[in-house]
């Protein structure tokens, strides 16, 4: 007992050896911040604690649109603002100077309106199958299953992955001396051109997609069903609900916050895609898999003429579309749950 009582003492002395950097630290900060108080008062507090996070949105997010913006009226090769000529709308009227909007080749700028639809059959494809195999993931990993926790590390794995790893590792795979295609020629089948066919490309850089991201969007449908609570269930199995109709009844209406919130995320990430797409077919066979994002890149950066005023008014037109998309989802979220609530 006496050998333990310098032991406590020896670690009593040592922790307070620690204490005394922090403590000065801390005294440091705390004069200042007093300071700031007594000028602004406790609710310029507030304000006071937000103004680095609003700074750094006004530098990076703020600031690049009005240049962004400042980009799209103006007109000339230069890449450099002070080097352009105003253009007020010109650019935009480029765009849609078009005869019939639905024939890409009716339009000045036909590569703009075949990225468009490209990205529009896109993300109506991909948003419908990502948000529909990332619930029916969440569901079936929310069961009790053996290595639950290794198969939900399993599907996750892939959003780990930087965007062009899973573009080269599926053309990899999907190449004409790719892996599916030796698996075909092994069991005697014959092999595709998978990248080089219209059809099949197109398809390609959507199930790459869902591959790539799915894992993040189940994990928010899966922290949504895990909050849930269970005795809703076992009261429902008591009145003899079937699982079908518990679904539709308790499990759908209680995980729509997490579930709007997928959709708006997922629909965000389809308009923007590129990375992946670029390196899995760089826009190609032709313009089968051309979409908006390379468009903007190419028309802006990449090629020989560019033009970075036509490249910044389409990505403000982008932009534009993903607000008022938003926007809609948002206000039928609200609404829904208002009929719910009121019911």
């Amino acid at each position: 007992m006496k050998a333990d009582v310098p032991r406590g003492r020896a670690g009593s002395g040592l922790g307070e050896a620690v204490m005394v950097p922090v403590r000065l630290v801390m005294g440091a900060i705390d004069a200042p911040l007093r300071w700031v108080q007594r000028r602004l008062g406790i609710g310029g507090m507030a304000t006071f604690f937000l103004m680095p996070n609003m700074l750094i949105f006004g530098v990076f997010v703020l600031l690049p649109f009005f240049i962004n913006f400042a980009y799209s009226m103006s007109g000339g090769t230069a890449l450099f603002l002070p080097d352009r000529s105003f253009v007020g709308g010109d650019q935009y009227a480029r765009l849609f100077d078009c005869v019939n909007y639905t024939d890409p080749n009716s339009c000045a700028e036909d590569t703009f309106w075949t990225a468009v639809g490209n990205t529009a059959w896109f993300v109506v494809l991909q948003v419908t199958l990502m948000i529909l195999f990332s619930l029916v993931t969440a569901l079936i990993l929310n069961r009790e299953l053996a290595a639950r926790s290794f198969w939900r590390a399993v599907f996750f794995f892939p959003v780990l992955l930087s965007p062009v790893v899973v573009g080269l590792i599926w053309k990899w795979i999907l190449q004409r001396q790719g892996l599916l295609n030796f698996g075909l020629y092994s069991l005697g089948l014959e092999p595709h051109t998978w990248l080089n066919d219209r059809n099949w490309s197109f398809a390609a850089t959507i199930g790459v997609s869902i591959w790539a991201h799915m894992g993040f969007y189940t994990l928010i449908l899966l922290a949504g069903l895990q909050a849930i609570p269970k005795d809703l269930y076992e009261a429902a199995e008591m009145d003899g609900t079937r699982p079908a109709r518990a679904f539709w009844r308790i499990t759908l209406p209680l995980l729509m916050p997490n579930l709007l919130v997928v959709i708006v995320l997922v629909l965000i990430r389809a308009v923007q895609i590129f990375d992946e797409v670029y390196v899995l077919t760089g826009g190609g066979p032709g313009t089968s898999t051309l979409y908006i994002t390379q468009y903007i890149y190419e028309t802006g950066f990449a090629t020989q003429l560019r033009n970075p005023g036509l490249a910044a008014a389409a990505s403000i037109l982008m932009g534009a579309v993903l607000v008022v998309l938003t926007l809609v989802q948002l206000g039928l979220g609200r609404k829904g749950e208002n009929k719910g609530g009121r019911k």
